[in-house]
């Protein structure tokens, strides 16, 4: 198998992680006239789910052409790069045509434009795109595998492995489900969507961790993303999720399904989408994002009250939550953190003193509102714990009386092998100390974190019940067997 990947990488600083990132986010549609265009701004909408590269590919039904780039959507695709691809798409003797689109934050490989999705390569059955959000706990094996067999790799990415055994499979005149055959040896969290000259298939591992929805815009095209927030943006209507297990294809004469894993298999659904990732718009599991995460803040007061003045939000990622807690307490909600739109990341700062500038920079305190007050201060997660301290400082240093800190999920104190980009124990702040400690360390009055079960009891609901749910961030038991040795720079340090 061949691939058409840059020749060169453009290297990016990796992270030093102080807040949780996510592997990624993936589009794709089948039968609209405007398939670049509906992908840009499907890319835009799910542009929370990584920041680090995107990528759109697109065919003419003849050829696959690509464009990917590290940086933003915004910054990654010009109106030249998108009049240049839609001109390929539209080049399709059938007026619709297809595309599929990718944002990319490393949880593994390196992170250099190399790895930009969506990967491009060709085998037995013709050329083929693919996107792919998650991480496999077996990319390592299979590779070894592969390799023993004469496949010539170039990323240390696990996409790369899907794309060379589903290579593999195809070569076998025995295989009449190349994909099927694939993904039933693939292991870990994969969401995965697939783009061919003539028909676009996308699927869910076994166990459902990651998020992917069908829709259907007014014009008849079909639709695959991430999370609905994307068939909002383009107006397209929300059909259903993509069931663990099964494989969807598109292509002109509509859509269909298969099966290539048991429908019986326990469900791993990653709680974090509700906890973090998912955008506050989105609906997962029949359930809205924003009003799952203002019921893990009504629990959170019910669990944690205290005398105190106001409730604030950690901006962004803690709103949701402090409204619940702040309706449930009947304490006022005030906004007396001010986030600057015009900040870069901060998590992406080499050292201590640059991480606690870039988040005095990032977060403005309002001392007027905090000043001699006793607040309450909500919000989503902590992680390394180092940011957070920077936070409370500048409370602090504002004038308030007393901090009380509410965390809108239990303590992470085990790392994630299934696309969350905390593999390392060392930086968990809660994987060697206990609430007290970390209390201590950010200098707070009170810290309580939402019980298991509470977070539970809010989550589940529609389509779910509290054990569909993988904890294992929290609780340390994995739903699948991984090794505890593996880290998300796995193959690379293989290579």
């Amino acid at each position: 198998m061949s691939t058409n990947f840059s020749p060169a990488g453009r290297t990016v600083p990796l992270p030093v992680l102080d807040e949780p990132r996510e592997k990624c986010g993936i589009f794709g549609i089948w039968g609209d006239e405007a398939p670049v265009g509906s992908s840009y701004y499907g890319l835009y909408s799910l542009q929370h789910r990584g920041q680090e590269s995107a990528g759109i590919a697109c065919t003419d039904g003849r050829s696959i052409e690509r464009h990917t780039g590290m940086g933003l959507v915004s910054q990654v695709f010009t109106p030249e790069i998108l009049e240049r691809l839609d001109t390929h798409a539209q080049a399709r003797q059938i007026s619709a045509g297809g595309a599929i689109g990718h944002n990319r934050y490393s949880t593994s490989g390196t992170s250099d434009d190399t790895h930009a999705q969506p990967f491009v390569g060709f085998f037995k059955g013709g050329q083929v795109a693919i996107g792919h959000n998650g991480n496999l706990v077996n990319a390592r094996e299979i590779r070894d595998e592969l390799e023993d067999g004469g496949h010539a790799f170039n990323t240390t990415s696990d996409t790369e492995v899907i794309l060379q055994l589903i290579a593999k499979c195809a070569g076998n005149d025995a295989c009449d489900d190349p994909i099927g055959e694939a993904a039933a040896q693939l292991r870990g969290a994969f969401s995965l969507v697939f783009l061919f000259n003539d028909r676009i298939e996308a699927l869910r591992d076994p166990w459902g961790w990651r998020p992917l929805v069908i829709g259907k815009m007014p014009n008849g095209a079909h639709i695959l993303a991430s999370e609905t927030i994307a068939l909002d943006v383009i107006g397209a209507e929300f059909v259903r999720e993509i069931e663990p297990g099964e494989i969807v294809t598109i292509n002109d004469d509509g859509i269909s399904s298969r099966r290539y894993a048991d429908a019986t298999i326990s469900k791993a659904h990653c709680v974090f989408e509700h906890v973090y990732f998912a955008s506050p718009a989105s609906i997962i599991h029949g359930r809205t994002i924003q009003m799952v995460r203002e019921q893990f803040g009504r629990q959170l007061a019910i669990e944690a009250p205290v005398e105190a003045d106001m409730v604030l939000p950690m901006p962004d990622s803690g709103r949701s939550a402090a409204t619940g807690y702040a309706a449930e307490s009947g304490l006022p909600y005030r906004e007396g953190i001010i986030p600057n739109r015009y900040v870069g990341r901060t998590f992406i700062k080499p050292t201590r003193a640059e991480r606690t500038a870039a988040v005095r920079l990032k977060l403005n305190v309002i001392a007027d509102v905090v000043r001699g007050q006793r607040i309450i201060v909500v919000d989503d997660s902590i992680v390394r714990g180092t940011t957070t301290r920077a936070k409370m400082d500048q409370l602090r240093s504002a004038g308030a009386l007393e901090i009380h800190l509410r965390i809108s999920c239990p303590p992470i104190r085990n790392p994630c092998y299934f696309g969350i980009d905390f593999a390392d124990p060392e930086q968990l702040i809660a994987a060697k100390n206990n609430v007290e400690q970390i209390r201590a360390m950010l200098g707070v009055d009170s810290l309580h974190y939402l019980s298991l079960d509470g977070m539970l009891e809010s989550v589940s609901g529609v389509s779910t019940n509290p054990g569909d749910y993988c904890t294992a961030c929290f609780t340390g038991v994995y739903p699948i067997e991984v090794d505890p040795e593996m880290s998300k720079d796995v193959l690379a340090k293989n290579c």
